[in-house]
């Protein structure tokens, strides 16, 4: 039997954990999930994660959450990841960093599902490269399971696609995160990778990427620094659904996923 995965685009703050709240469930059924990954870097008042916001998404059925570069923007962050084994920082941090890169978690039917997180470097931070890291790390999750799902947590497209045909073959999936937009671009590549460039944002899309259209524009038109504050209307849920061969490892299909949520 195929193992069904869901993963959600950025949760940002209240209304995104609300959004979840009202509607993950009825998407699991709908799609017959069985693991639920959601990027939660942005789930405490737009900017980083703490104990409290993960425990409000793993209450909603989210299973593992994904991250990257705000993760670090909460203190308290810091010492929960080390003990939450259900959360995963980009890889190719240095090491000595908090946290983990990569997971194995379980389904309810038992298939054993690979989880690696990268982040980018083109616009972003100077980090180690995505791509050795991905080899590096991808060897040691095939010694437990083929079905593997990495969150490329990137600024550039051209940076995505690059590591989507990379891992062509190698892994299940490859999604992009960070940029708050979903993109039209679901399919399975070649040799059987599942890619998208980003699985876009859980939030209120009245609004710049999940922030006040107000103080978004304010810093645009004044190039001063300005206070972004999350916004609260129009509430959407941004997700894909990945439907993988447990055996192969490869993708059998992939739907976009773009819900109001009232």
């Amino acid at each position: 039997m195929p193992v069904k995965l869901l993963f959600i685009g950025d949760v940002i703050g209240k209304p995104g954990r609300e959004a979840l709240s009202r509607e993950l469930h009825r998407i699991v059924d709908r799609h017959m999930v069985d693991l639920v990954i959601a990027n939660g870097e942005n789930a405490a008042g737009g900017f980083g994660l703490t104990e409290e916001t993960a425990q409000d998404m793993f209450k909603c059925g989210v299973q593992m959450i994904t991250s990257g570069n705000h993760i670090w923007d909460k203190k308290d962050a810091l010492e929960y990841i080390k003990r939450e084994e259900r959360i995963v920082r980009p890889a190719n941090y240095p090491e000595g960093t908090p946290g983990r890169g990569t997971t194995i978690v379980k389904t309810p039917g038992g298939v054993k599902v690979g989880i690696l997180n990268l982040e980018g470097r083109v616009f972003m931070n100077n980090l180690d490269c995505p791509f050795r890291c991905a080899d590096r790390e991808i060897a040691k999750l095939k010694e437990e399971t083929p079905v593997i799902l990495v969150d490329f947590h990137a600024e550039a497209t051209s940076e995505k696609v690059s590591l989507g045909w990379y891992l062509d073959g190698r892994v299940s999936a490859v999604i992009g995160t960070h940029t708050h937009v979903q993109t039209a671009d679901e399919r399975i590549l070649t040799a059987g990778t599942a890619y998208m460039t980003d699985a876009g944002m859980t939030g209120a899309f009245d609004s710049v990427i999940g922030v006040k259209k107000e103080e978004a524009i304010l810093k645009f038109v004044s190039q001063r620094p300005s206070k972004f504050e999350v916004a609260k209307k129009d509430i959407r849920i941004n997700a894909v659904a990945i439907e993988i061969d447990e055996k192969t490892g490869l993708a059998l299909g992939i739907e976009r996923i773009n819900i109001a949520c009232g």
